[in-house]
């Protein structure tokens, strides 16, 4: 992205944005005070462990969760205060669509491609049926799938076909904004990357900007632009991908890299060099929400630290940031130690 266009105000802006599921004392926080922008052009990944809040993030900015504070902007319109009529009626355009996890359970088994890739723009109102062809034919052949399938139920294709299938679903309503799912995790390797080149494509031919939740960090790390990493309802770190990779300046994110399958032991430091068993200095709802599982916690961490910046177009929710690199030398000095032991 240009310094320009990171200049611009985002396509897409999460801001301050909270998320209750359930009430009264089944009430559960999902998401807190998160803030998130996505520009035309870029594609920005969601990491996290299970339950950190990614799939609820995903499901707030398409409209199928509302926030109990902050709001979603699309292109200077809060879609998230949008009610009854004009919710149904953004709903409609399609502007944002949601690719989901498991294609062989998000396509309806009964319908042919040709129908479920219209589906939107019949939904949408669009009345000309050869247009309605057109359009299906044009958003197939942008996932490199042809006529052949058309005729098909999911159930006839292979696994990556019908991943393409949802994706071209989306794509034939010409959405400003796509969200993925973990896309690749149900897929054979060979499928997997098949469908990422795919979205590095439509991001690049399309200018379409991609947010992918991922566990898959190596998949990342080849398409993404920035990545947001989150962290029990918190985003923690958010910056380009491959220096927030390479030297993490949050401990939540240096411990999913060296968690992380390598086939190289190159990593500087290993899981247990950055886990700890002792109480946390601190704790409470005030705290830090990795105190508990952090080692380098101290009395600072008493308190939510806010995402501050460290870098260009990069910031970190850690109130050590700025020691990070002494205490990651001191974690790879003390992994050294048994090991020289040995």
């Amino acid at each position: 992205m240009t310094a320009a266009a990171a200049a611009a105000p985002p396509l897409l802006a999460v801001e301050s944005v909270d998320v209750t599921l359930g009430r009264g004392w089944r009430a559960n926080q999902v998401l807190s005070g998160v803030d998130l922008g996505i520009w035309p052009g870029e594609i920005v990944g969601l990491v996290g462990e299970t339950g950190s809040g990614k799939t609820t993030l995903a499901r707030t900015v398409v409209g199928l969760v509302s926030p109990t504070r902050g709001r979603v902007v699309l292109d200077g319109l809060p879609i998230s205060a949008l009610r009854r009529r004009a919710l149904r009626a953004e709903r409609r355009r399609g502007h944002v669509q949601l690719v989901f996890q498991d294609p062989l359970r998000s396509l309806d088994p009964d319908l042919t491609v040709a129908e479920i890739v219209a589906e939107g723009l019949k939904i949408r109102g669009e009345a000309d049926s050869d247009e309605i062809r057109r359009r299906v034919a044009g958003a197939l052949a942008q996932v490199g799938l042809d006529a052949t399938v058309l005729e098909r139920t999911p159930g006839q294709i292979s696994g990556g076909q019908r991943q393409r299938v949802s994706i071209a679903r989306a794509l034939a309503v010409e959405p400003r904004v796509l969200i993925c799912d973990e896309p690749v995790s149900a897929l054979d390797a060979s499928s997997r990357n098949h469908v990422l080149r795919l979205l590095r494509e439509l991001r690049d031919s399309l200018g379409l900007p991609i947010i992918i939740i991922s566990h898959d960090l190596s998949s990342l790390a080849g398409i993404a632009d920035r990545v947001a990493v989150l962290y029990r309802g918190r985003i923690v770190e958010d910056g380009p991908v491959d220096r927030v990779f390479a030297t993490p300046r949050h401990p939540y994110t240096a411990l999913l890299m060296a968690s992380a399958p390598s086939v190289q032991d190159d990593r500087p430091f290993s899981p247990h060099q950055l886990r700890t068993t002792a109480p946390a200095p601190q704790s409470g709802p005030d705290a830090c929400v990795f105190a508990a599982r952090c080692a380098f916690a101290a009395d600072v961490c008493a308190t939510q630290p806010p995402l501050t910046v460290v870098g260009e177009r990069w910031s970190a929710a850690c109130h050590r940031h700025e020691e990070w690199d002494a205490l990651t030398r001191s974690a790879a000095t003390r992994q050294e130690g048994p090991a020289d032991a040995r």
